[in-house]
């Protein structure tokens, strides 16, 4: 059968192939696939009164590796759909248990181990040169998202001259990017739910000839869309919360890139803060305990 990035798309095109069993489970999937997303191949064919293997073996037919594979995309597809309410229920998985600490933290690992292994190395490394070689660089991400954009800032100033933070300020997010131009950078950082306003912003900046870099969960977010280079970070739901360990595992690493890319002209600079730290105290140099 043909495999479509798309798993609804996916099982539209390759229903009429199907056997009878295999029709069973894709037009409950088609009609619920909400409540499919977070169903075990157990419990989807119990519902449905097929095997667990018929639904595994559905899977494969569809060329995933497994009914997990499947599962992931369909949860891809509804993450940004799901409010915050909704995601509330997903906290029973996490707190049923005396487990639930173990398992939060697991699920941050599980993304991390995800991020290495989908990582575009050639994109980070084109993103690092893009940021090196531009004129001024501008960083979105709104809503739980400015977390990660104020990080991404503070380290970026170390190595730059020209960074600016787009934020919810008085200033409208268009109106700070009035000046952008064919040579500057912006790198937008979104995560589901997808900030409206920071895909606009995107889309703005793009009509104004700057090169897009996003930094997201998915190649199926709507930001991949507008941007140049994609720096995918996986991020899955934990109830209410926006789990961004491995987006800033992923920010960690890219600002590494930079430094390496810029090692000849950062040295100076660094030994410059130094002095000033020093000079005036920025830090606690008292770390001595009493006992």
């Amino acid at each position: 059968m043909t495999r479509n990035p798309n798993i609804i798309n996916n099982i539209q095109i390759n229903f009429t192939r199907m056997s009878k069993g295999q029709k069973i489970i894709a037009e409950y999937i088609i009609n619920n696939y909400d409540k499919a997303a977070f169903m075990t191949a157990a419990s989807l064919g119990s519902i449905i009164n097929v095997s667990e293997s018929t639904v595994v073996r559905f899977a494969n037919t569809l060329g995933y590796t497994g009914y997990k594979e499947l599962q992931r995309e369909l949860q891809e597809v509804i993450k940004n759909k799901l409010t915050t309410v909704q995601r509330l229920s997903l906290a029973e998985d996490f707190t049923s248990n005396d487990n639930s600490l173990f398992k939060i933290m697991q699920s941050d690992i599980d993304n991390i181990k995800k991020t290495i292994a989908e990582i575009d190395m050639n994109s980070l490394h084109k993103a690092a040169n893009l940021l090196v070689n531009g004129n001024r660089i501008y960083v979105i991400g709104l809503r739980s998202s400015a977390f990660l954009a104020g990080y991404l800032c503070f380290y970026l100033n170390f190595l730059f001259a020209n960074v600016k933070q787009v934020t919810a300020g008085p200033n409208d997010v268009f109106e700070q990017l009035l000046k952008a131009g064919e040579n500057d950078v912006v790198i937008g950082i979104t995560f589901p739910r997808y900030s409206k306003k920071t895909l606009e912003a995107l889309d703005y900046a793009k009509s104004k000839k700057c090169s897009i870099i996003s930094i997201t969960d998915s190649l199926l977010s709507p930001a991949t869309g507008i941007s140049d280079l994609n720096l995918i970070a996986r991020m899955d739901m934990i109830s209410f919360i926006d789990s961004l360990v491995a987006p800033m595992s992923l920010i960690n690493a890219f600002i590494i890139a930079l430094a390496n890319e810029m090692k000849k002209d950062i040295n100076s600079y660094f030994e410059e803060l130094e002095y000033i730290w020093d000079r005036y105290n920025i830090y606690d140099e008292n770390n001595n305990i009493e006992s």
